[in-house]
C-alpha cells in the first residue's frame, strides 16, 4: 500500500488523520512535498503529455507515434543502489535523480529509443518535504537533460520499515524506435570500431564494494579531502551519473550506428559482450584511456584486483558505441560538439572460438 500520492488529499477526515499520525504516517507533510516539487516537474515536460502533477496516472499523447512506420516500444526500470546511503549521510538529495534518470533512460537509448517519460517512486520512512521536493528537483532535471518528461511519480512513507532519515528511489521509463532503425548484435560486423564514451566517475554501480573498501576497511570518512581527487570522498562519491541519452541519439541519427552499451553493474566487458553477436568478439585497448583517479584510489586502497575491479565498476567507460570505420570520425566530431569526451577503445573482429567475447587486453598508460 502507498501513502503518499502526488495529489492533493481533500476533505481530510481529521480523527482518521490523528490516528495515521500516531502510527507514523505524516498526511500534512507529504501533501507540502507535492507543492514543493510541482514547480521543477513542470519544468520536466514534453508537448505530448495531458495535464499536469495531481490525477492517479500520467497521460501521453500516443498519436504523436502515428508518424512512425512500425513503431516499437522499448522500457526500462532501474533504482540507484547504495549510492543513496550516500546522499543521506551527506544530507545532499538533489543530485540522486541524475543517477536514477541515467541509469534508466540510458538503458533505452542503446537500442535507438528515444525516452518519452518517465515515472518514479520514492519510499522514505519519514516524509521530510524539502528533501522529497529536492530528491524530485534532481529527477526532473535529468529528465530535461534526456529528453524525457516526468509524467507521475509516487511518495510513500513506511514507518517501521525504513528508518526516519532513509529513503529509496526507483523509477520507469518508456521510449520509441522505428523498427528499421533497431539498434543491437544483429547490425554489428568485423571491423566495426569500438568508441568509448568517458564517465563522470563511478556512476551508480559497485557502491556496496567501495563504501566497504573505503568507509568501512580502511575507515575513511566522507570529509576526509583527499589529494589525488581534489576534492573530499564524499563529494568524489556523490559525483552525479552522465547523461548520454542524447548525445547517443543524436549519433544514431547523423551517423551510422550498429550497437550501444551502457556500462553499468558488471563493468565494461561484460554490458559490453550482452550486445556482441555470435562469432565476433570485441578488443579493447587499455592504453587507450587512463581511469580516473577515484578507481585506482579504490584497487589501492582496497587492495581490489583489477579482475575485480573491472568487473564492479565502469573504470572511466560509461557507454560504448560500435560503428564501422568510416563513422568514427564524424562520430568524435560530434561527441566533441556535445562536451562529451570519447575515443576509439578497441574493435570488432572474427572470435577463433566461435563465441561472443569481450576482452581487455594491456595496460592502462599510467600503470605501463
Amino acid at each position: 500500500m502507498t501513502d503518499h500520492e502526488r495529489s492533493p488529499v481533500t476533505n481530510p477526515d481529521q480523527p482518521q488523520l490523528s490516528a495515521y499520525a500516531r502510527a507514523g504516517v505524516d498526511v500534512e507533510a507529504g501533501e507540502t512535498a507535492v507543492e514543493l516539487m510541482k514547480g521543477w516537474v513542470a519544468k520536466a515536460g514534453r508537448p505530448e503529455v495531458i495535464g499536469g502533477i495531481g490525477g492517479f496516472a500520467g497521460l501521453f499523447d500516443a498519436s504523436a507515434l502515428t508518424g512512425y512506420t512500425r513503431p516499437l516500444l522499448a522500457t526500462s526500470t532501474d533504482g540507484v543502489g547504495t549510492k543513496v546511503a550516500i546522499a543521506q549521510a551527506m544530507d545532499v538529495h538533489d543530485t540522486i535523480g541524475f543517477d536514477l534518470v541515467a541509469m534508466v533512460v540510458d538503458d533505452l537509448v542503446v537500442c535507438g529509443a528515444e525516452p518519452l517519460f518517465m515515472t518514479d517512486y520514492i519510499a522514505t520512512g519519514r516524509v521530510v518535504p524539502e528533501r522529497i521536493a529536492a530528491i524530485v528537483k534532481g529527477i526532473a532535471e535529468a529528465c530535461v537533460e534526456a529528453g524525457c518528461a516526468l509524467i507521475g511519480g509516487e511518495t510513500a512513507e513506511h514507518p517501521g520499515l525504513l528508518g526516519p532519515d532513509e529513503y529509496d528511489v526507483a523509477g520507469a521509463a518508456t521510449g520509441v524506435v522505428e523498427a528499421d532503425r533497431l539498434l543491437g548484435p544483429g547490425r554489428v560486423r568485423p571491423g566495426d570500431a569500438v568508441i568509448a564514451l568517458a564517465s563522470s566517475g563511478l556512476h551508480s554501480n559497485g557502491y556496496s564494494l567501495v563504501r566497504h573498501v573505503l568507509l568501512q576497511e580502511a575507515g575513511w570518512s566522507l570529509e576526509r579531502h583527499v589529494p589525488e581527487l581534489g576534492r573530499t570522498l564524499g563529494e568524489e562519491l556523490l559525483e552525479p551519473t552522465r547523461v548520454y541519452a542524447k548525445a547517443c541519439l543524436a549519433l544514431a541519427e547523423h551517423t551510422e550506428v550498429h550497437a550501444m552499451a551502457h556500462v553499468t553493474g558488471g563493468g565494461l566487458a561484460a554490458n559490453l559482450q550482452r550486445v556482441m553477436p555470435a562469432e565476433l568478439r570485441a578488443t579493447l585497448e587499455r592504453a587507450t584511456w587512463n581511469p580516473p583517479p577515484v578507481f585506482d584510489l579504490v584497487r589501492g586502497v582496497g587492495r581490489v584486483s583489477q579482475d575485480d575491479l573491472e568487473s564492479s565498476l565502469n573504470c572511466g567507460v560509461g557507454m560504448v558505441v560500435l560503428c564501422p570505420p568510416d563513422s568514427v570520425e564524424p562520430a568524435l566530431h560530434l561527441l566533441q560538439g556535445l562536451d562529451q569526451r570519447a575515443w576509439v577503445a578497441g574493435q570488432v573482429d572474427v572470435d577463433p572460438d566461435g563465441e561472443a567475447t569481450v576482452r581487455l587486453a594491456g595496460q592502462h598508460p599510467d600503470r605501463a
